[in-house]
């Protein structure tokens, strides 16, 4: 079968934002006098939705807090972040979206990140008419790891699993990519 379309995540493999949303989430848990390390943030938060890390570092912190509120603070943070701020671009990204939409191929993002935080990528690299469009986390009930987002995304296209290509950076999302 004929590969069609490039669905690609957002944060690790379009953006380097990872190392920002670690500083974010420490700015957001300093309030709480607590902070995550490293090596744990990268194995346990990256990738994942706001609310999902939001409930894992409640228990893990054990911090007395509301797991929306701390999703709504995080959130937050990287807003303001946002407003003057471009996650910046992992090495290559920009020719390899410019060749693969030169070739015809269909270019989606794919993401647990939220509408806000991809929106803010598109337009500071003007990403707009590569795109075709963005499924986020926003858009489907359950996030990363589940397939729901990459389910949206083929029913979206109108094409089968075969024909695209899913480009993930971690665990979770090569779990959500693996639908049939």
């Amino acid at each position: 079968m004929k590969l069609r379309a490039i669905l690609f995540d957002h944060d690790g493999t379009l953006v380097d934002s990872e190392p920002i949303h670690y500083r974010l989430w420490n700015q957001v848990l300093d309030r709480y006098g607590v902070t995550i390390s490293e090596d744990v943030f990268n194995s346990v938060c990256a990738g994942m939705p706001t609310m999902t890390n939001a409930q894992d570092l409640i228990k893990r912190l054990n911090i007395c807090v509301n797991a929306q509120d701390l999703a709504e603070e995080k959130h937050a943070v990287t807003k303001e972040f946002l407003v003057d701020h471009a996650y910046p671009l992992m090495p290559g990204v920009t020719d390899a979206i410019r060749e693969l939409f030169a070739q015809g191929l269909t270019l989606a993002i794919v993401t647990g990140a939220n509408h806000h935080s991809v929106g803010a990528t598109v337009r500071s690299y003007s990403f707009d008419r590569h795109f075709e469009f963005v499924i986020s986390a926003d858009d489907v009930q359950k996030s990363k790891p589940a397939p729901d987002c990459y389910l949206l995304a083929l029913e979206k296209l109108g094409l089968k699993a075969e024909e695209c290509l899913a480009i993930e950076d971690t665990e979770h999302g090569l779990k959500a990519a693996s639908v049939r």
